[in-house]
């Protein structure tokens, strides 16, 4: 239980979850709630370059004094009343700067909230800046013209991974107690995994995504948390999930995720270990190991875990979500080149994605689409005989932040700049929900994940997964990033 007074460095400590209960307890006020956020962001945020766009710090301290004066009359405008946040620089957030990581957008400043985060300040936020990002969200590596590098929560001088970086090291550093991000190719999986907190990457039009250029076939990116509690990855989950008309595609089911997951009973549960495709894909040493680990504290709580080869090849899989991801970058590019003097100011790697799909045909796309739904149905044959599927969050450990992107894995060179992320995209594909989960650390203290992919819409059930992992990976979690 929280005590007055409430020191800065307990507040921050606090996960979300906790947080809100004191809020709403009223053992802690909102005004210090954002003092001891500014404080810690004053104080670690100048290392890792987590959060960028911050705001003013005496407009946000009044923001929470109209929250606590709320309180102060009975009124709670949910979940999150008071909860200070920083939004993915991918997400409009109106009155402040968003970027996109673009040199392009560095002054871009939105007239209107997107759907994700209306929502999380009708839940009571208090939008205090943004977190960093990759140019356009591409690659896995974040680092950008406009702000520079977000570095590793653990060692600064390696890679927080991406798109959602900037997100997985504020929640690591506890600059943040909850954290949104987005992922397309693993952007919210692949930073949690290196940063040692959870990543939940939700079914295919759990999180519906407005505004958007198309509400059709633009489905394979999607919104999702961050926490570090998995409590905290369902109660935020709950406000950003949810049907909107505009966004026609988004699920209507009506589900709920924060009620409490309670005591995990895993008896009777399957997963299938898909480790790394039966050689397909290359891995640094260790990484196997680690997510066998992880799986191996699942079996002692009683889930059944069966090494499975995945029964198709993967490298259709890989051709067709080729065409997929460069009709669907090349549209976001495309209007930055209306002017072609714009073409020196984007990346190479946003460019390449951009003049690989320019000879792209109809015929080709419907191929690959047809393609991905073959790989789908190939993935409910696996759901008949188990109930999860396992595989590593990364290929390789966090990298030299210097580099842009692994060139070589194991000696096998890497033919594009997201080849090394291959073990991301099966979800993705399938639209299927995803948590990345902590599962150790090598010998020079660099944390690893692993993805427990959930069946079609079975969000509810992945997450009480997760949560029977996390009552057993305690002495994970509890590893903090070293101080200064």
């Amino acid at each position: 239980m929280l005590s007055a007074p409430t020191s800065a460095t307990r507040i921050t400590e606090l996960d979300a979850s906790t947080l809100s209960v004191a809020i709403h307890e009223k053992r802690v006020s909102c005004r210090e709630v954002m003092s001891a956020t500014l404080e810690r962001i004053a104080e670690v945020n100048p290392r890792c370059n987590a959060i960028v766009s911050l705001q003013d710090g005496d407009l946000l301290l009044r923001q929470a004094d109209e929250r606590d004066a709320q309180l102060a009359r009975g009124l709670s405008m949910g979940w999150m009343h008071g909860m200070p946040q920083a939004i993915k620089d991918l997400s409009n957030t109106a009155g402040i700067t968003t970027t996109q990581g673009s040199p392009l957008l560095r002054n871009f400043v939105p007239t209107a909230d997107c759907l994700m985060v209306e929502r999380m300040k009708a839940a009571g936020c208090i939008v205090i800046g943004k977190t960093n990002t990759p140019e356009f969200g591409l690659g896995s590596h974040t680092f950008n013209e406009v702000f520079g590098l977000t570095c590793n929560a653990y060692d600064a001088t390696r890679s927080a991974g991406g798109s959602s970086g900037g997100a997985a090291v504020a929640l690591a550093m506890r600059m943040l107690p909850v954290a949104d991000g987005s992922d397309f190719m693993g952007s919210l999986r692949n930073p949690a995994g290196w940063n040692n907190v959870f990543g939940m990457r939700p079914s295919q039009g759990r999180v519906p995504m407005w505004p958007a250029q198309d509400a059709w076939v633009a489905q394979l990116g999607t919104a999702g948390p961050m926490g570090r509690t998995v409590q905290d990855l369902a109660r935020l989950l709950d406000v950003q999930a949810g049907f909107d008309a505009r966004a026609p595609l988004s699920i209507s089911d009506g589900a709920r995720f924060s009620a409490p997951l309670g005591d995990f009973v895993g008896e009777g549960v399957r997963i299938a270990w898909l480790g790394d495709l039966s050689g397909y894909l290359p891995m640094e040493p260790g990484i196997l190991e680690c997510c066998e680990n992880g799986l191996a504290r699942l079996q002692k709580n009683g889930c059944a875990v069966e090494p499975v080869a995945l029964g198709m090849p993967p490298e259709k899989v890989w051709q067709a979500w080729l065409v997929w991801r460069r009709a669907l970058v090349a549209s976001r590019i495309a209007p930055m080149l209306l002017n072609p003097k714009n073409r020196a100011l984007i990346k190479p790697e946003a460019l390449w994605e951009y003049d690989q799909a320019a000879s792209l045909t109809g015929n080709e796309f419907m191929d690959a689409s047809v393609q991905r739904t073959a790989f789908y149905q190939h993935l409910l044959s696996l759901f008949e005989q188990h109930d999860f599927l396992a595989l590593p969050v990364s290929q390789v450990w966090p990298f030299d932040a210097k580099e842009r992107w692994p060139s070589h894995i194991n000696g096998v060179a890497m033919d594009t700049y997201h080849r090394w992320m291959e073990v991301v995209i099966y979800a993705t594909f399938a639209g299927l929900p995803c948590i990345s989960v902590p599962v150790g650390f090598d010998e020079r203290g660099l944390p690893m994940g692993m993805q427990l992919i959930g069946q079609p819409c079975g969000d509810s059930a992945l997450l009480k997964l997760a949560h029977g992992y996390e009552q057993v990976a305690q002495d994970l979690l509890q590893r903090r990033p070293p101080p200064g």
